[in-house]
């Protein structure tokens, strides 16, 4: 069912952005339009195949809410990790409120071995999900507030279960293009 909703709104979200673009007038002789990059920022990454920019509208879908006017953060700790997200507008308190309310949806969903909506975001199972859900009952998710959003912390005393947790943040950390750290200082 969520994966159903989840597919929905992106389907809804296309075309979205193919309505904007269908609505465009052409651009005059030696000019190109820039009112779909304005629109939608991503539209030259999406239309060359960028496997970022993708991610980025399956995440805008999936989470619900900008994944540009977020940033992420996947901190590695030796009992786990941190999910992070803080929107980048301190001001922009729809955003926080729309991060918090996933933050607090995934921290559910996990703990109860549903991880439906990463798998829909990264279009592929990510490393360590098979064993987080084997391991479940090893891991707790701790829901926090941040001033700009919240975090979820992971934690285990399993080893199993924490190699797992740090496998499933170091491919987030990739993904996303955060620059976190994926080694333990």
């Amino acid at each position: 069912m969520k994966l159903t909703l989840l597919l929905v709104g992106l389907a809804i979200t296309s075309n979205s952005l193919l309505v904007v673009a269908a609505q465009e007038p052409p651009p005059s002789a030696g000019q190109n339009s820039p009112s779909t990059r304005a629109v939608c920022p991503m539209h030259d990454m999406l239309v060359k195949g960028d496997g970022h920019a993708k991610m980025n509208v399956r995440g805008e879908a999936g989470m619900g809410f900008s994944q540009t006017a977020t940033t992420h953060h996947f901190l590695l700790k030796l009992d786990g990790g941190v999910i992070q997200v803080e929107a980048n507008d301190p001001k922009d308190t729809a955003t926080r409120d729309e991060i918090r309310m996933h933050l607090a949806h995934i921290t559910h969903s996990f703990a109860a071995g549903d991880f439906d909506i990463p798998m829909f975001v990264h279009d592929t199972v990510p490393p360590g999900v098979p064993e987080m859900k084997r391991l479940a009952a090893k891991i707790t998710y701790t829901l926090e507030q941040t001033p700009n959003g919240g975090c979820v912390r992971i934690h285990s005393d399993d080893a199993a279960a924490v190699n797992a947790i740090q496998q499933f943040l170091r491919f987030q950390v990739v993904e996303h293009q955060t620059k976190d750290p994926i080694s333990l200082p």
